[in-house]
């Protein structure tokens, strides 16, 4: 019985151990096709890996350029003096009075270098600028020394002298006088147009002329005397009232017309009807 019992273990035994591989192949088996399922999933599930970024395309150095020579620039000649004119200095320019000579500098005209003087007249607000060759042509001039100013003064105490002429003919003159730029011509004819109070009022015409030979005069001797030009209308129309009545004797006048000039007052009748016939035509 024990033998036989002996005999049944065993062959239980011998059939436990050959069962026990084929389980353990099989769970492996099934174990191993899990994991390949699973990896598969894993594979297709899984975020796909971005795409390496381009490489930048790299621009080849550009060739270094050459650096150019700096020009250069000769330094420009500063002119003080020209013709006996200086920079800085007041002047007479005959058509448009005193002025001042602010530079004395050079530009290319037409490629031609041409030296020129340029004058401010500060009451116009206007800038000239004169080829320094040209002055003598032009009639520029230096201030008139105070010698001159005083004669020019003691002009505006002397009797007005009017020709007997046609005023459009005696206007010429006096404009010819005004811009000839002579301080004494200028005078005579702030002294011939001068009218006083008591005097007949003067025709526009005359007034014009009369205010442009006044303000050259009082330009130049403000500046001579280094005074305002208020102060220096003051002292001319103080000469103005020293001049001698403007009615003549008749030995007076008769000097005077045989000289072919009168006196104002006493040419007034002609003067006047030739200035209105003058002026309608």
């Amino acid at each position: 019985m024990k033998e036989t019992r002996k005999a049944a273990a065993t062959k239980s035994s011998k059939n436990k151990r050959s069962v026990m591989p084929e389980k353990t192949a099989k769970t492996a088996a099934k174990a191993t096709a899990q994991k390949t399922v699973a990896s598969k999933l894993a594979a297709k599930t899984a975020p796909k890996a971005a795409a390496p970024a381009p490489k930048a395309a790299v621009k080849p150095a550009a060739k270094p350029v050459a650096a150019a020579a700096p020009r250069v620039e000769e330094p420009k000649k500063v002119v003080t003096q020209r013709q006996g004119f200086k920079a800085s200095e007041f002047v007479v320019y005959p058509a448009h009075g005193v002025g001042q000579i602010l530079a004395i500098e050079e530009q290319e005209i037409a490629g031609a270098k041409l030296e020129l003087f340029v004058i401010s007249f500060m009451k116009d607000k206007m800038t000239l600028r004169v080829p320094t060759a040209k002055v003598a042509n032009v009639g520029m001039r230096k201030l008139s020394d105070p010698a001159l100013v005083k004669k020019a003064l003691e002009t505006l105490k002397g009797r007005a002298r009017v020709k007997r002429t046609m005023w459009s003919r005696r206007a010429q003159e006096y404009e010819a006088k005004i811009n000839s730029g002579d301080i004494v011509a200028i005078a005579e004819v702030v002294r011939d147009l001068y009218r006083s109070e008591s005097q007949p009022e003067q025709s526009y015409s005359e007034r014009q002329l009369y205010e442009a030979a006044l303000d050259r005069l009082s330009r130049e001797i403000a500046v001579v005397q280094h005074a305002t030009e208020t102060e220096a209308i003051k002292e001319i129309e103080s000469q103005l009232a020293k001049s001698p009545r403007r009615g003549a004797t008749k030995a007076e006048a008769g000097a005077d017309e045989a000289d072919g000039e009168g006196d104002a007052d006493d040419l007034d009748g002609d003067s006047d009807d030739a200035t209105v016939a003058d002026e309608a035509a």
